[in-house]
């Protein structure tokens, strides 16, 4: 088990490139939402790719042949703490960002609380529970500045 100091929150780059964002102040935020959900932070891995790299894990270990923004893989159980790996493709940010007439930053973090709330236990596969995700997406929203 992963004690709180050894807490992480890492960001890698895979087929698509490096472009700066505040990272200390969103990990600041990561660890506020978990800790205001009542959880204990484990290590949590942020891989930024493209459509095209999504697309293949998608097809590989979900078996869905779609596009999407993001994948997580929950190692909660494992480590007994929020703890995972999330995929998110830059590109599916940038054209949801333009089709909702928002800024990148703010789907990008919507995006990032999406995949911290779904290693947190909430899920999206029926109506009731994508309003209640999307609730806690905007609420969690209020508290970063943009």
């Amino acid at each position: 088990m992963i004690n709180n100091q050894d807490a992480k929150i890492l960001f890698y780059f895979e087929d698509t490139k490096n472009f700066p964002f505040p990272e200390d102040d969103i990990r600041e935020w990561i660890f506020f939402i978990v800790k205001k959900e009542k959880d204990t932070a484990g290590i949590l891995n942020f891989i930024f790719c493209s459509d095209e790299y999504l697309l293949k894990m998608n097809q590989t270990y979900l078996g869905h042949d779609t596009l999407t923004d993001i994948i997580t893989f929950d190692y909660r159980e494992e480590y007994n703490n929020v703890s995972g790996d999330i995929f998110i493709s830059i590109e599916r940010i940038k054209k949801n960002a333009a089709i909702h007439k928002v800024s990148f930053m703010q789907e990008f973090c919507r995006i990032i609380a999406h995949g911290v709330l779904h290693i947190l236990g909430y899920d999206d596969k029926i109506e009731k529970d994508r309003n209640l995700m999307r609730d806690k997406e905007n609420y969690y929203m209020g508290f970063f500045l943009f």
